[in-house]
Formats: C-alpha cells, sequence, structure tokens
C-alpha cells in the first residue's frame, strides 16, 4: 500500500513523493486523512528551513493540524472503527519523565510532534494520505454536519484554550472581563472566539491587516484596530494606567508587546502566545503595574476539549479557512499561506 507524502528537502524545496504504508498494528488505526492545516511552523520551514535554532537537517513530512477517517483498525483497539471521523492529536509524551508525571505532557523531555525537526532524527507529519497513528491520538467526532476541515482546526484551537487556562480563564467566567488580541492571524482568530465563548464583555483585536481583523471580527472581536493605519484609537484604552483585564500577544512584534503592557490595568494579566527571539519589554511598566506576565505552550487536555467545541459548533472555526487544494498542490498552497493579506489558514487536501 502507498501514500502520497508532502516531504521538505530544504528550504522552499517541497515535493510530493510516495512511501510504503504498513498495516496498522496493537493499539494503532490507519488514518484516511481528509484535511491538514498549513501552520505557522510549517511556513517556517518552507520559508526559511527552520526558525530560532531549530533547523531542518534531514527530509522532513510536513503537518500537524489533520484530521480524517478511520480507514483500519490494529489488534487492541476499542472505541474506533473503520469510516470513524476523527481529529487526530499530533502530540505523543512519553508518559515517564517528571514533567509527564506532574501532568505537564507539553514540557515532556521526549516529546515526539507530528512534524517537527526539534528532534533528530526529525518527527514526519500528517500531510499525506494515509496514515498510520496510535489509537490514543484519535479523538472521534459525533457530529456529521462538521467537516474534516473543522476538525483539523482542533490542534491551533486547543493551542488557544491552553492559553486561556493559563492566565486562569475558562468557559463561562469571564463575564464582565475586557480582553486585547494584539496578531489577528489564525491563532489570534481562535483566541478571540475562546474568548468570547469564555463569556468576555469586550474583545478588540488588532493586526496590521485589514484582511486578518475582518475575520477577527467574525470570530467574535466587538472592536477591530489596524495599528498601521489607526493606532491612535488605542490610545484611549493606556489612559489611566490601562484598560483591559487580559491581554493576549499573539504576534511576538516588539511594538504589540510594549503596547499590550500599556494597556492592560493595573494587576492585569499579559499573555504571551507568539514565538520570537529576543525582544525588549518595559520592565518598569510590569512591575510597576504589577502585571502578571505568563507564557504558554502547546496543550494537554485542551485538545479533546477543542474537538467537542467544534464537533458541537460551540465554537465555529469556519471563518478562518481561507481555502483548500490537493495534496499535489502544496507548494502553491505555501504561497498563499505565506501571503498574510490572502490567507488566515490555508489548508491540504488528500486522496480519500
Amino acid at each position: 500500500m502507498k501514500t502520497r507524502v508532502c516531504r521538505l528537502h530544504g528550504k522552499g524545496d517541497i515535493r510530493i513523493e510516495e512511501i510504503d504504508v504498513a498495516e496498522p498494528g496493537a493499539g494503532e488505526v490507519l488514518v484516511a486523512m481528509g484535511a491538514g492545516g498549513i501552520c505557522g511552523s510549517d511556513l517556517h520551514y518552507y520559508q526559511d528551513g527552520g526558525f530560532g535554532p531549530i533547523r531542518v537537517r534531514e527530509p522532513i513530512i510536513l503537518g500537524h493540524e489533520v484530521a480524517g477517517t478511520v480507514r483500519a483498525v490494529g489488534t487492541h483497539v476499542e472505541g474506533l472503527a473503520p469510516g470513524d471521523w476523527v481529529a487526530v492529536n499530533p502530540s505523543r509524551p512519553c508518559n515517564q519523565c517528571r514533567y509527564c508525571l506532574a501532568g505537564l505532557q507539553q514540557h515532556c523531555m521526549t516529546m515526539r510532534f507530528f512534524g517537527s525537526a526539534l528532534r533528530f532524527p526529525h518527527e514526519q507529519g500528517g500531510f499525506r494520505d494515509l496514515m498510520v497513528v496510535d489509537a490514543y491520538q484519535c479523538v472521534k467526532l459525533e457530529n456529521n454536519d462538521v467537516s474534516l476541515a473543522e476538525a483539523a482546526c482542533a490542534e491551533p484551537l486547543a493551542v488557544c484554550l491552553h492559553a486561556l487556562n493559563r492566565a486562569g480563564a475558562s468557559a463561562g467566567n469571564l463575564a464582565g472581563k475586557t480582553a486585547l488580541v494584539s496578531g489577528a492571524g489564525p491563532i489570534g482568530a481562535l483566541v478571540i472566539a475562546a474568548l468570547r465563548h469564555a463569556g468576555a464583555s469586550h474583545i478588540v483585536a488588532t493586526d496590521l491587516q485589514d484582511a486578518a481583523l475582518d475575520v477577527a471580527r467574525r470570530m467574535g472581536a466587538d472592536e477591530i484596530i489596524n495599528v498601521g493605519s489607526n493606532s491612535e484609537r488605542l490610545d484611549r484604552y493606556t489612559e489611566g494606567k490601562g484598560t483591559f483585564d487580559l491581554a493576549f500577544e499573539c504576534s511576538a512584534a516588539a511594538p504589540a508587546v510594549r503596547t499590550a503592557i500599556a494597556a492592560i490595568r493595573p494587576q492585569g494579566t499579559l499573555v504571551e502566545v507568539g514565538v520570537a527571539g529576543d525582544v525588549a519589554v518595559p520592565l518598569n511598566l510590569i512591575v510597576g503595574k504589577e502585571i502578571s506576565f505568563v507564557g504558554t505552550h502547546r496543550f494537554v487536555g485542551e485538545y479533546a476539549q477543542a474537538v467537542k467545541l467544534i464537533d458541537q459548533r460551540r465554537i465555529d472555526v469556519r471563518p478562518i479557512i481561507t481555502g483548500a487544494v490537493d495534496l499535489a498542490e502544496a507548494p502553491a498552497a505555501f504561497e498563499v499561506a505565506g501571503d498574510r493579506s490572502r490567507a488566515i489558514k490555508m489548508q491540504l487536501t488528500f486522496a480519500s
């Protein structure tokens, strides 16, 4: 049995190749992928050959935002059967290191994560027609009205749900709270949706692209501000030591971090979601306003929660999906995905 794969050989060098697929073994299932979202990390690998110290050192199959249909099941698999629609959790922690044993599997010392060049040999990803995965990675969908394209958004939504949890925010407990979301790409847009679901009373989204801000409004933002052309509209939120109870900084741009800190009220919380290298921050404001400045990394139990929210359409992810093309056209899809004036979330589709 053969499958097509989307393999990156180096910066800008994506090739659609064919490899063998084994039958699922004990505790495994064979999944026919239906949809896969192109993530920011996939783009970094394609555009730059990596990000920060993480570099592509051997050919790697990309993709970790995937969902599909169970084609076959191995022995000792319960609760899954051929024909089931599943979202596939890309995380495979060891469950034995001190972080896993403490319930912090996102910090696993030997995490195996689809399509990641962090380890060598690299962990191969899910941009392929067929893939054998561990059964525990599959979260079954119940709603036939929800598409596999929507289900493939579970991974980035899980990232956002974890970010809210890091801020001490969860469903229903943000009534009356105000929030700033800087950076309205896929993650920013899904943070907005998660905040709306959690009951935030007023959400302001900022970005440099009008197209992204339009999607942010559709995802639940009450106010959108293009900080490239109308940055003065944020000034009123910085008055009187700041306004927002919460800020989620999704751009990792130093000016956005500084603005978020200025706009948060004393003893408010800033969650840094975006990733970059060294960024200057105004420590005097963080200290003087007693701001809680926290980081957030991946997710744990939030993946199953994200699938459920999508499956029940309690969070509608459809506005972020820009379009989809067949795996054979992956290079063109990556070019579109890299243009923020045209795309929020580009996806690949696969042979059934």
